[in-house]
């Protein structure tokens, strides 16, 4: 099933622009396109110009409204595959047959920035997707944090005017750290726990197919018998979950602004498809009461210690889309977009996205009909009366009322057939108030579940964190209002951010300590331990050892990493076994753009090459970034000069030595790869000294 979805859309391409001449949109060809018809050489364009009006009218067209929240975004297509059936809990067809691939389309998003802002900002991602199953279309739309900072949808136009640019100078694009934002979160407690998750480095992932991704809310699974279980979705990559370093990210911004988006096209075009696996936390109906949280907030998770995560299946892409706008751009995602077996809860943030997202589409793409859409087109067919409206593409024949005669009764509802979606059967009274439920009403305790359940380098970037965006806010009050608020969670959190601001620590109050999460901190999200897709840097100039070099590319490229020769200048390099060709020139790179580096044998030379502005930069950049490095032969008496006193070699140098990720060898070969490799996918080493320049 999962070439379905390809061969729909093919059904929709544009005409082969090589199969014949230009022409019009009414299909009338055309000679010439590159001056208007005008009275004299130099003389007035002519209305009559009917080729002229079409093609500025339709470029003057082109662009749609942007998305109000998560603007900037990239797709993929791929199929998702259960492992076995989850008939137990859930009817949906997707779900049950291990031997079925179910097509999707992924949006990978940032929420603040617009269009053109960076791909590497601090920020929550989007991670939303539409499976195409035999039932219809199902949006799976989620983050990759699994809580959010709101309980209540009413509240949402508050917290989006907040954290958007400021209405007076629309500054800044792309960020969190202003003051509107901190003022709405100093005086809304119950942001506080999804604050936590924005300042880890959780809001600053190294690649989407190296991030979580959650559905926040909880819904249900319904079975055939009616029987009804509470779900939470989590996608796992298989890659493991990495970040950057905040330094790394800013520095990307201006190196490749389009960075995780490049990212996903290349290793898609590459054949390094990008997988996740489905897992889901499941709670009987019976147990809803059960915890000391609400299931019904969505600024609250299910800590996996009190209930694992179920895995169910697995996602890969492995299609890029042909046209952005078309595709990525054009896709509506719908929290309501649900299939038999799949239901909701009266979660009030849930209930309002299942409101605001088909209002917004209407308004975005231009009215009803945008599930025509080659990329919202559901494999299922559809039978219905809805009609007419901006861009019908569709031409209906017959009757389009219900109940009718005349049209033979046609489309019949679903009646006694099992298959029809049906919602699940439960009892809804109450007073009609503007009131939470009480359970809502503890913002602290999951946030200090999270900052405790962090290693000691989370916790340093969280603080570095709060200390860089609240030193972006001007109001003082503000400051020393979030701070106050922080104090509920930890006093040590408190102060230390306190004193970075500069302002006084606040009075210690009496915060339980909640016991850690392990779930929660990246050192236990590390995945496969490969190094497939790992971006590798070898530094090379004239006098390399281009034989090693090949070598090195052989090696670690048989792992699955790619790894490109940097020179001083694009061409040849002329070495000392032979010549090879640079891939890229060292001044329009750096080493933010890559996992790890190698300086291999003659690669800079021994000498004041070692010195070198951008090599220096490269090396030394990766280096406090905690990034593997690898030196061989001369390269390690570089790599010395470059970090005195913190390069150990053994004795002899006959055998590679790891340190701190930091891999020296004599000469390469099958136990430097290995080393190499093993401190590639670590990710970082966070505990080396500083360097000292």
């Amino acid at each position: 099933m999962a070439d379905q979805k390809q061969e729909q859309r093919r059904a929709h391409f544009a005409d082969d622009p090589a199969a014949g001449p230009l022409t019009t949109d009414q299909g009338v060809t055309v000679d010439h396109t590159d001056d208007s018809l005008q009275a004299g050489e130099r003389g007035p364009t002519l209305m009559e110009d009917f080729h002229f009006r079409e093609k500025l009218t339709r470029f003057d067209h082109e662009r749609i409204p942007e998305r109000v929240v998560h603007a900037r975004g990239a797709g993929a297509y791929g199929y998702f595959q259960p492992y076995e059936s989850c008939a137990e809990f859930t009817r949906a067809a997707f779900l049950q047959d291990p031997g079925v691939q179910t097509p999707v389309f992924v949006r990978f998003s940032t929420v603040q920035g617009p269009r053109g802002s960076a791909d590497t900002v601090r920020d929550v991602r989007g991670f939303a997707t539409k499976f195409y199953t035999s039932e219809g279309n199902y949006d799976l739309v989620g983050n990759n944090m699994p809580v959010f900072f709101i309980q209540d949808g009413i509240k949402f136009p508050d917290f989006v005017h907040a954290v958007k640019m400021e209405p007076h100078n629309e500054i800044p694009t792309g960020a969190s750290a202003h003051d509107t934002l901190w003022d709405f979160v100093s005086l809304q407690p119950e942001t506080l726990h999804m604050m936590m998750w924005l300042m880890s480095d959780r809001a600053i992932p190294r690649s989407y197919r190296m991030m979580q991704g959650f559905g926040v809310h909880t819904f249900r699974f319904v079975n055939a018998q009616g029987k009804g279980t509470f779900v939470k979705f989590h996608w796992k990559p298989k890659l493991g979950v990495h970040s950057l370093v905040w330094d790394e990210a800013q520095e990307t911004m201006g190196r490749d602004p389009d960075f995780n988006r490049r990212d996903l096209w290349d290793m898609i075009e590459a054949g390094e498809y990008p997988e996740y696996e489905l897992g889901v936390q499941l709670v009987p109906e019976e147990d809803e009461h059960s915890f000391d949280f609400d299931l019904l907030d969505a600024t609250k998770i299910i800590p996996e210690e009190l209930v694992p995560v179920r895995p169910i299946g697995r996602m890969v892409l492995n299609r890029n889309p042909d046209n952005f706008f078309a595709e990525t751009e054009q896709v509506a995602f719908h929290t309501a977009n649900v299939v038999p077996g799949i239901d909701f809860t009266n979660d009030p943030l849930l209930q309002a996205r299942n409101f605001s997202y088909l209002d917004t589409q209407l308004i975005r793409l231009g009215g009803p009909n945008f599930p025509q859409l080659p990329v919202n087109r559901p494999l299922a067919p559809v039978r219905n009366n809805q009609r007419d409206g901006y861009h019908q593409s569709r031409i209906h024949q017959g009757t389009s009322y219900s109940p009718n005669s005349l049209g033979g009764g046609c489309p019949a509802l679903a009646g006694a057939d099992e298959s029809a979606f049906r919602h699940l059967t439960e009892r809804v009274d109450g007073r009609k108030i503007r009131q939470r439920s009480p359970s809502f009403t503890d913002h602290y305790t999951q946030a200090a579940l999270f900052w405790h359940s962090m290693a000691d380098w989370e916790q340093q970037h969280i603080i570095d964190a709060f200390r860089f965006e609240l030193g972006k806010v001007n109001a003082k009050e503000v400051r020393e209002r979030t701070v106050g608020e922080l104090a509920h969670i930890d006093h040590t959190l408190a102060s230390k951010v306190a004193e970075g601001l500069g302002i006084p620590a606040p009075e210690a109050t009496d915060t339980p300590r909640p016991t850690p999460s392990p779930a929660l901190s990246f050192e236990n999200l590390k995945g496969d331990g490969s190094i497939r897709s790992r971006q590798i840097a070898v530094l090379v100039m004239d006098g390399v050892d281009a034989q090693q070099v090949g070598g090195l590319k052989q090696a670690l490229g048989e792992q699955g990493a790619f790894v490109e020769a940097l020179a001083p200048q694009d061409g040849e390099v002329s070495g000392a076994s032979g010549s090879l060709s640079a891939d890229r020139a060292l001044p329009t790179v750096a080493s933010v753009l890559y996992d790890a580096v190698v300086l291999p044998d003659g690669g800079l030379g021994a000498g004041d090459t070692a010195a070198d502005g951008a090599a220096r930069r490269f090396v030394l950049d990766a280096y406090r970034h905690g990034k593997a490095i690898g030196a061989l032969g001369s390269g390690i008496e570089v790599l010395k000069k470059l970090l005195p006193g913190q390069v150990r070699t053994a004795s002899g140098g006959a055998e590679p030595v790891s340190d701190q990720g930091v891999v020296t060898a004599a000469a390469n070969g099958d136990a430097f790869a290995r080393a190499f490799a093993e401190a590639t996918a670590a990710h970082r080493h966070r505990n080396r000294p500083p360097a000292r320049i």
